[in-house]
């Protein structure tokens, strides 16, 4: 995960070794006020279409971070040159364990950037495209994207069953590239990024 293999996008990036690993550190640059935005890693030199997506995610509040702040860490995929246009699927760890049903409901989410992010979706699909699943702040999780044609699954932790199903991304299937993503008021750390090719 050295920082060599990206390219930061209205994020902040370093590396840092935590427990004797080099993991890359994703902060979304804070004068982006809008939010579900590319503010992310770009990982250079890799065109994806289909194909799984494997990386664990690790994330904290900032000590700014604003009351509506949840953690906010995910994948963004078939970016396209511009970042104008991308998939994205990120979970919202401070949820997962919350003594609120409707938060836990919001635990996991999909969005397609620029015209259907998570509060448009909401409306418009209430429940499609968020999900439920266990998860906390200031944990190794293990995120695995599969995605094929107009359809992405969400595994969590090696589970053997995906936590969300979205059967219809919404940007046209491309190629394109993959970035780890952060959001607003989270410190967010990425390992062990793995990209496998569909064939």
């Amino acid at each position: 995960m050295n920082i060599s293999r990206f390219i930061a996008h209205q994020a902040h990036i370093k590396n840092i070794e935590m427990d004797g690993i080099e993991v890359l550190n994703v902060i979304k640059d804070p004068t982006i006020l809008e939010v579900d935005e590319p503010t992310y890693a770009k990982v250079k030199d890799v065109e994806f279409k289909n194909g799984t997506i494997e990386v664990d995610v690790f994330s904290k509040l900032l000590p700014d971070a604003p009351d509506y702040a949840r953690g906010f860490i995910g994948v963004a995929f078939r970016i396209n040159e511009n970042d104008t246009q991308y998939e994205s699927i990120y979970i919202r760890p401070t949820n997962g364990r919350c003594d609120d049903q409707v938060r836990r409901n919001h635990s996991v989410q999909y969005y397609a950037y620029p015209n259907h992010k998570f509060d448009i979706l909401r409306v418009t699909s209430p429940e499609k495209y968020e999900s439920y699943a266990d998860m906390g702040l200031e944990e190794w999780i293990k995120l695995k994207i599969v995605v094929h044609e107009a359809k992405a699954e969400l595994y969590l932790n090696d589970s053997s069953y995906p936590v969300l199903i979205v059967n219809d991304l919404k940007n046209e299937v491309c190629s394109g590239r993959i970035a780890l993503w952060s959001e607003v008021g989270t410190d967010a750390y990425f390992k062990n990024l793995k990209i496998t090719q569909a064939v």
